[in-house]
């Protein structure tokens, strides 16, 4: 029997749907890891799972992805721009992907589905899957040396690609023609709308229990809770105006370092940040969106100011964000962005923690491989001839904080992807991995130091394979704060089967032969404080 609410929802019974709506989320994830055909959703778990209202507000989110934090209700409002609420029936699953649309880089492609109850919309499940491939002028869709947005891939404006009778299959084939890899994105696609079922299912069983009404009563509440919440953790900084910057290594096309700069102004419980005076936007790959932007915000006030916050829209309301257009964080429609998704967003969080430096030291840690510390190696199967992709990302050194050592070989702030594990590797791609160790004295230097890096090395076992690097921290080592000393920057090598040893650009592109070798060794942490005599 379900649960009235003239008056709106008890506590309790907040909780009970607060709790409820994050399991939603969470399951939906678990849902893709289980069924998708790609190594990189179900091992390394690049994906991110969502609930928002029926205004596209955030209300959940699982323990993913912290870069896809603000993305996902901002796409959902851009969708909603585009396709007006009553064109929605139940049973559809719609995908896009466009980064002006709420988006961050063309592989991340969204499945939006509207869950219908008491006759009308009341929520969106969303299903953020990073795509092995989505086309464009490189196996895999990374493109060090683009200009342009259309050379990264196929870009997809909201379209429905199943409805309750099933797949619409000529939009599903137009898809699947124009990327590499047609069988296993058709699994990824089937998994990513089987999560949105489930979810729609899920939040039919909690409409069954309480009403519409009093599950956006619930909602509303914890959206206000959430504001509540960050006002007071910004309470807990002291008003000022903070500035801080970091800096791009280059932008796949020239060596030129490329400045993110940030100034922070705290008044009371609103906290502003200003990108207006980071550089223009980049000829290469390493754009990001204002949402990227507004994401990368999102994370870093969260865990500098309130961890235990719960994550959805009532968190932003208090914070402002502002991006100068035509700059690096608000980049012309034409411009490529694929790397900005990771790279750039993760020197936001990185400018940020700088400006607070010298009045929040105690919750900062220090400079890290803030970097996903991709290799994507592409090839045939010599065994099926089909084409294999192997986007494998790369954790380094955590920065120290005042009370401990950095950890080693993690990944720190907005990437949480797994590596995927060595025995699925030599299964399904021609390459072996060799060695993975610790890199000893990586970190840098301080009162404590910072963790170590890790050396990683690829034995290409197939007659041709190429590889693509979009790897940030190859040049600008991580910082060291209150006086400790900076890490050790990522340094990558070709080792030919010939014996002829060839230094590897952070972002490049090249191909390989059987019997050569890739060395990836990744950055250290900074230390905090200055080192003890």
């Amino acid at each position: 029997m379900s649960q009235s609410s003239n008056r709106g929802a008890d506590p309790f019974t907040i909780e009970v749907i607060r709790n409820a709506l994050t399991a939603i989320a969470e399951e939906m994830s678990l849902i893709v890891m289980r069924s998708a055909r790609s190594p990189l959703l179900r091992e390394a778990g690049d994906l991110s799972s969502a609930l928002t209202d029926s205004d596209g507000n955030l209300i959940a989110q699982g323990r993913d992805i912290p870069a896809h934090l603000g993305v996902m209700g901002s796409t959902v409002q851009e969708f909603l721009k585009r396709v007006p609420p009553e064109r929605l029936e139940p049973g559809d699953v719609w995908f896009m992907n466009l980064p002006e649309a709420g988006g961050n880089h063309l592989p991340d492609v969204k499945a939006i589905r509207p869950v219908f109850a008491e006759g009308s919309i009341q929520a969106y499940a969303v299903s953020l899957a990073h795509w092995a491939d989505i086309g464009g002028a490189r196996p895999g869709s990374y493109v060090p040396d683009a200009r342009d947005a259309w050379q990264e891939g196929l870009r997809i404006p909201p379209l429905r690609v199943f409805t309750r009778d099933g797949p619409d299959r000529e939009k599903l084939d137009v898809i699947l023609a124009n990327v590499r890899g047609a069988e296993e994105r058709e699994g990824d696609i089937l998994a990513q709308m089987a999560s949105t079922y489930a979810a729609d299912e899920r939040l039919q069983e909690v409409f069954s229990r309480y009403d519409a009404a009093t599950v956006r009563a619930a909602i509303t509440d914890l959206h206000d809770q959430s504001e509540t919440e960050m006002r007071a953790a910004i309470r807990t900084i002291p008003n000022g105006v903070y500035e801080g910057e970091d800096w791009l290594d280059d932008d796949g096309l020239d060596g030129e370092p490329i400045a993110v700069r940030v100034r922070v102004e705290v008044y009371d419980e609103d906290a502003t940040f200003d990108f207006s005076a980071t550089g223009d936007a980049a000829a290469g790959p390493l754009n990001a969106t204002p949402f990227t932007a507004s994401a990368s915000v999102f994370y870093a006030m969260k865990v500098i100011a309130g961890p235990d916050i719960q994550p959805n829209a009532g968190c932003a309301r208090p914070l402002r964000i502002i991006t100068r257009e035509g700059s690096l964080l608000h980049p012309p429609l034409e411009k490529p962005v694929v790397g900005g998704n990771h790279e750039t967003s993760q020197r936001i969080v990185d400018a940020i923690f700088n400006a607070f430096e010298n009045v929040l030291p105690e919750r900062l840690t220090a400079g890290g491989s803030t970097t996903s510390g991709l290799l994507l190696f592409s090839g045939r199967d010599p065994r099926t001839g089909r084409w294999t992709t192997l986007y494998e990302v790369h954790g380094g050194g955590e920065g120290a904080r005042h009370d401990r050592d950095g950890m080693c070989a993690v990944r720190p702030h907005m990437s949480n992807v797994m590596n995927t594990p060595a025995e699925i590797i030599e299964a399904n791609y021609p390459i072996i991995v060799e060695g993975q160790t610790l890199r000893r004295g990586s970190g840098g230097a301080g009162a404590h130091r910072g963790g170590d890096g890790q050396v990683r090395t690829y034995l290409i076992n197939g007659p041709e394979v190429v590889m693509t690097s979009m790897v940030e921290r190859c040049v600008i080592p991580p910082f060291g704060l209150q006086g400790g000393v900076a890490g050790k920057t990522f340094n990558i090598t070709l080792q030919r089967a010939s014996g002829e040893i060839i230094p590897v650009a952070g972002k490049t592109h090249l191909r390989l032969e059987k019997g050569d070798r890739i060395i990836m060794e990744t950055s250290g942490g900074g230390g905090y404080g200055a080192p003890l005599t």
